[in-house]
């Protein structure tokens, strides 16, 4: 099934530590695959092995794990050795609070505190210096991969109530990522969820210590996505049918059990439309595709199921601001590359 793909905003936010030290970002995209100029353009989109494999080369060329964005760098190596000590902890209480604890001795620009109040626990990440919009993406980083290695720790996502963002609309993506609703305009980036989550034993060992490391970060982009949700049930129906025409809100409705007024209230409350899913599902594995050499791109207009392949051309240029041919093309150079 095509994995959702990365926004090119987030490229750009992560580029933002190489150009301010006034490192030219082409050279560092081609190497991750990324054709230099598709940043650029406002609706592309890259997929999630060639935004990890970015996140790799810009932590090897700038020596740094926070990439940058930070006014003094998180060495290579501290992810590695703060998880190692982290699979030693009882429980994933002990494993939040040591984790946090040691990133604060690192990350002098903002610290990650742990609270419970009752029955919830919230993470709150406390910047220094506010309104610096490098800081604000590393905070925003910083708090996704924390919940992944919790998520890995206790092998099982911990469900969140709710995400907190500063900005007054982050976009209906961060809700996606995280699969919670988001709370805009708030004092702190942060998460809520259950306290009880907090009481699960820490399960991982130094064994599964090291294939964790082999795939980060790219596992904790992905690995414990909830697929259980409306939006990725339906995905995983529409994907069966995807070089076919595909199938009504109505049809949808009725394999699922369900009323169509109750389909489409259910979606509303996860943020998604019927039509939205189903262009963004196209979307995705015609990413995919064209990320490969092959097949053609008559045969990517067919198997995504469209009957010409100018149409085919035009939604893709809708969805990304690129035409499919001069994605490819751009996928090529990069490849190619001597870089």
């Amino acid at each position: 099934m095509p994995q959702h793909t990365v926004a090119a905003l987030q490229v750009r936010r992560v580029l933002e530590g190489a150009q301010h030290q006034g490192r030219e970002v082409g050279p560092l995209l081609a190497r991750a695959g990324i054709p230099p100029s598709l940043p650029e353009a406002a609706l592309a989109r890259v997929t999630q092995q060639q935004y990890a494999a970015l996140l790799r080369v810009l932590r090897r060329e700038l020596r740094d794990e926070l990439w940058g964005l930070t006014r003094a760098p998180v060495r290579p190596g501290s992810f590695g050795r703060c998880a190692a000590s982290l699979v030693r902890c009882r429980d994933l209480r002990e494993a939040l609070r040591e984790g946090f604890t040691q990133y604060h001795g690192w990350i002098g620009d903002f610290a990650a505190r742990l609270s419970i109040d009752g029955p919830l626990a919230r993470v709150r990440i406390v910047g220094r210096a506010p309104g610096n919009p490098r800081l604000d993406y590393a905070q925003k980083a910083f708090l996704l991969f924390a919940h992944g290695l919790a998520c890995w720790l206790v092998a099982r996502r911990v469900p969140l109530l709710a995400v907190d963002y500063t900005e007054p609309n982050p976009g209906s993506e961060i809700s996606r990522v995280y699969q919670a609703p988001i709370r805009h305009g708030q004092a702190h980036v942060g998460i809520e969820f259950e306290a009880r989550w907090l009481d699960l034993p820490v399960v991982q060992n130094a064994q599964s210590l090291r294939e964790f490391l082999a795939q980060a970060p790219a596992n904790l982009l992905v690995r414990y996505r909830d697929g259980g949700t409306l939006t990725e049930r339906i995905r995983r129906l529409l994907r069966r049918r995807l070089d076919q025409e595909l199938p009504s809100l109505e049809a949808i409705a009725a394999q699922l059990g369900m009323a169509p007024q109750t389909l489409r209230r259910h979606l509303r409350e996860e943020g998604r439309g019927f039509q939205q899913i189903k262009d963004e599902l196209r979307r995705d594995a015609a990413i995919e595709l064209l990320s490969q050499p092959t097949p053609a791109l008559p045969e990517v207009a067919r198997r995504l199921g469209f009957s010409e392949a100018s149409t085919f051309h035009r939604a893709f240029k809708k969805w990304t601001s690129v035409a499919p041919g001069e994605y490819r093309q751009a996928q090529r150079r990069s490849f190619s590359s001597d870089v």
